[in-house]
């Protein structure tokens, strides 16, 4: 397959603030150590989990930075460049590039042009700003296969990162792709089954923020050894974390996990409403009793 070296998985790296609301470059290094201790792939940097588009661009340049700096050459690095404004999405692609990164990626537009016409347009502008390959990133969208073939025309797109259930789909829009392509599953909780059908050739979630080593084990199991069977108790475990960043969906509870575990990542950016001192001391509580991350926490220690 073309993009051996970038099967596995990714994580969606959260972007860690200090208590003034700064973005926290040295915690960066240690989120960026504590994935690659993990056995991760590499990296989805300022994505939906990493508040991309809550953040100034320079600060968006300047997390991509820090973690290419961190990152030392080890992982892969797939930069997330979607913004409201084109213009916006095609600087941010070219500091990408300049910055040392591998891939990029977008969503679609957002708010203005909220249609095939727009995504196309949108799209061609960000991947021929660089030479780098460029990732569609599905949020929750629908793929309809006869339609977004036509987007793999785009000279250097080159995959897509799945964030929904039907599968279905993805087979049949490879069917109808002219040329290899890397596709990525964004369903933390299907994550076996999405492998085992043989559609992604790996994984980007939140959830291997605080359990690394379990996707990283999901991907090794299925895509090199075709062990689903012994992947599915990993997936269980991560799927009854899951349950909780489900029960509490804001993700001021998710990123508290971070806290929870010793990686203390702080809190969102507005409009995410911030946790109370009262809150995280309960979720904490919840955290301890349920012990999926007890081990990680030990680990740490």
């Amino acid at each position: 397959m073309k993009f051996n070296d970038m099967t596995g998985a990714y994580v969606a790296l959260f972007t860690p603030y200090t208590k003034d609301n700064r973005v926290n470059e040295e915690m960066v290094g240690r989120l960026v150590e504590y994935q690659l201790a993990g056995g991760v792939r590499g990296f989805f940097v300022g994505g939906t989990t990493g508040e991309g588009m809550l953040l100034t661009l320079n600060e968006r340049k300047a997390v991509l930075d820090a973690v290419v700096k961190a990152n030392c050459g080890r992982g892969k690095i797939i930069a997330h460049v979607g913004a409201v404004r084109t213009e916006d999405a095609v600087a941010l692609a070219k500091h990408a590039a300049d910055a040392g990164a591998d891939w990029v990626s977008s969503v679609p537009p957002v708010y203005f042009a909220q249609n095939f016409e727009g995504t196309l347009y949108h799209y061609s502008q960000i991947a021929k700003a660089t030479n780098l390959p460029f990732m569609v990133y599905a949020f929750y969208s629908q793929v309809v296969p006869e339609r977004d073939v036509k987007l793999f025309q785009i000279s250097n797109l080159q995959g897509m990162k799945f964030t929904n259930a039907d599968f279905y789909s993805i087979q049949q829009l490879q069917c109808l792709l002219e040329k290899p392509a890397l596709f990525l599953c964004g369903r933390d909780d299907l994550m076996v089954g999405a492998l085992a059908m043989g559609c992604f050739q790996g994984g980007i979630g939140t959830a291997y923020n605080m359990l690394p080593r379990h996707f990283a084990e999901i991907c090794r199991l299925v895509l090199e050894q075709n062990d689903a069977a012994s992947a599915r108790p990993l997936q269980a475990e991560a799927n009854a974390l899951i349950a909780l960043m489900l029960k509490y969906p804001s993700m001021s509870y998710t990123k508290a996990m971070m806290r929870f575990i010793g990686l203390d990542c702080g809190t969102c950016r507005g409009p995410i409403p911030p946790l109370s001192e009262d809150d995280y001391a309960r979720f904490a509580a919840e955290l301890r009793e349920q012990g999926i991350l007890r081990e990680v926490v030990d680990n740490l220690s």
